[in-house]
C-alpha cells in the first residue's frame, strides 16, 4: 500500500492521478489518501478520486496564479531575484543582495575587453578553456552561447530586466522567451556594476555590427572573421564583395593570396578582379602609411574637414533634449488623463521618444569612442617624424 497525505501531493492534474492509480491497481497496489480518507481499492474510490483530483487541479492552478501575481507585484516594486549560484561575477551577502565577486568579475571584464579588441566568441571561449577558467555553472567547457549571454547581460552594468521568460502552462512548468506577451520591467542601479555603461553600450554596438558585417548584392550575409588583420577590410572594386585569404598552390608554387569571394563561390556575379599576393598587399599598405606620414599636415587637415562634415550630417537630438520633451509630454498626459480626454497620440509619442532616447544614448557613446580613436590617430601621426626611413611592421594572423 502507498500512503500519501493528499491528492494534490500525489498528482497535479486529474489525468495523471487516474492514470497512475490504475497502473498501481493493475499491480494490486492500493493508494490511501489520508486527508480525503479514500482507498483506491474501494468500489466508490475512483468516483470520489475523479472529483477530488479535479478539485486538486483547480487548487494547483489557483496557487500558480497567486504565485504569478506575487512575482508581478515584486517586479513592479523593482525587487530583483537572481540565482547567483550560476551567475558569473556575483554572489550574495547575508541580506540576499547581489555583491561583486572580484575574481569572477575579472573574467567578465576580460570577455568584454577581448570582444572589443576584435576576438570572436569562439576565440574568447577557447582562451578561457586554455587558461582553465570555469563557467558560472562550474563547467570547464565554454560555449559561444555562454559568452554571448555574458556580453548581452544588462545585470553587469548594475541594471536588471525582469520577466525575460514566463511560464506558459502551470502543469508542465514550460518556460519560453518573453517577446512582449507579458510585461517586462527594467530596474536601474539595482546593484554594483562590473562593466561601465559606456563600455557595455560599445559591446552592444559591436554585436550589432558583427551581425551585419557585409550584405552581398545577392542578399547573402558575410560572417565576421578575426583570423587576419586584413579580414573584412579588402573589398572588390568590380563587384563589391570581400576579398578572402587563400592558400594557393599554382603549378607546385605555394603562396598566400587574396581573392574576391565571387571567384571562389557562385555569387551570381562574373568578377574579373585579379588575385593579389599577400606580400604585395602588405607592401601597398606600408607605402600608404608612409605616404600619410610624409604628408601628415595635409592629411590631418583633410581629416578635420571630413570629421566636421560627418558630425554635421549626423547631428541628432541629444538625450537631454529628448528628456525635456518627455517631461513635457508626461505632464500633458497626466492632464488629459485627469480630464478623461483621449491621450493615445501622446502615449504613442512618449514610446517613440523613449526608443529615440535609447538609440541616442548608444549613438553618443559610439560617437565619443570614434572621436577618441580619431584623436589617438591624430596624436600618433603628429608624433611620428617625417620618415627618412620607411615604416615597417610584422604582420600576423592574430
Amino acid at each position: 500500500m502507498i500512503i500519501t497525505k493528499s491528492i494534490s501531493r500525489f498528482a497535479r492534474n486529474t489525468l495523471d492521478c487516474l492514470k497512475y492509480i490504475r497502473e498501481l491497481k493493475d499491480k494490486n497496489i492500493p493508494v490511501y489518501f489520508e486527508k480525503e480518507s479514500i482507498n483506491t481499492m474501494d468500489a466508490k474510490g475512483e468516483v470520489l478520486l475523479t472529483i477530488m483530483a479535479s478539485l486538486a487541479q483547480q487548487e494547483s492552478q489557483s496557487l500558480s496564479q497567486n504565485v504569478k501575481l506575487g512575482l508581478q507585484y515584486r517586479y513592479q516594486q523593482g525587487q530583483v531575484q537572481v540565482n547567483h549560484n550560476r551567475f558569473l561575477g556575483y554572489t550574495k551577502d547575508a541580506d540576499g543582495h547581489l555583491i561583486v565577486d572580484p575574481e569572477q568579475a575579472e573574467i567578465v571584464k576580460r570577455i568584454c575587453r577581448e570582444y572589443l579588441e576584435g576576438f570572436s566568441m569562439d576565440k574568447i571561449a577557447a582562451g578561457l578553456e586554455a587558461d582553465g577558467i570555469l563557467t558560472g555553472a562550474g563547467k570547464a567547457k565554454w560555449h559561444t552561447s555562454t559568452v554571448s549571454k555574458i556580453l548581452r547581460n544588462e545585470k553587469y552594468i548594475g541594471d536588471a530586466l525582469l520577466q525575460k521568460t514566463y511560464t506558459t502552462d502551470f502543469l508542465t512548468k514550460k518556460r519560453i522567451k518573453n517577446n512582449g506577451t507579458v510585461p517586462q520591467y527594467y530596474v536601474e542601479g539595482d546593484h554594483e556594476a562590473i562593466i561601465p555603461k559606456d563600455i557595455f553600450l560599445l559591446v552592444q554596438e559591436e554585436l550589432a555590427r558583427r551581425r551585419a558585417v557585409h550584405m552581398s548584392n545577392n542578399g547573402k550575409r558575410r560572417a565576421y572573421s578575426c583570423k587576419h588583420c586584413f579580414a573584412q577590410m579588402v573589398f572588390c572594386g568590380d563587384c563589391g564583395e570581400f576579398f578572402r585569404r587563400v592558400h594557393w598552390n599554382n603549378r607546385g608554387c605555394k603562396s598566400v593570396v587574396w581573392r574576391c569571394v565571387s571567384r571562389l563561390e557562385n555569387t551570381g556575379h562574373v568578377c574579373r578582379a585579379r588575385t593579389v599576393n599577400e606580400e604585395y598587399l602588405q607592401e601597398v599598405v606600408i607605402q600608404a602609411i608612409n605616404q600619410v606620414l610624409c604628408k601628415k599636415d595635409d592629411f590631418l587637415k583633410a581629416l578635420q574637414t571630413n570629421i566636421a562634415t560627418v558630425i554635421k550630417q549626423g547631428d541628432t537630438l541629444s538625450p537631454e533634449v529628448i528628456d525635456e520633451r518627455l517631461r513635457e509630454l508626461q505632464k500633458e498626459l497626466l492632464k488629459k488623463a485627469n480630464q478623461k480626454d483621449d491621450y493615445d497620440a501622446i502615449a504613442d509619442e512618449i514610446l517613440r521618444l523613449r526608443d529615440m532616447r535609447k538609440q541616442a544614448e548608444v549613438d553618443s557613446v559610439v560617437r565619443d569612442e570614434q572621436m577618441r580613436l580619431i584623436r589617438d590617430l591624430q596624436d600618433f601621426i603628429r608624433q611620428q617624424p617625417t620618415p627618412s626611413r620607411t615604416l615597417t611592421r610584422r604582420w600576423s594572423s592574430a
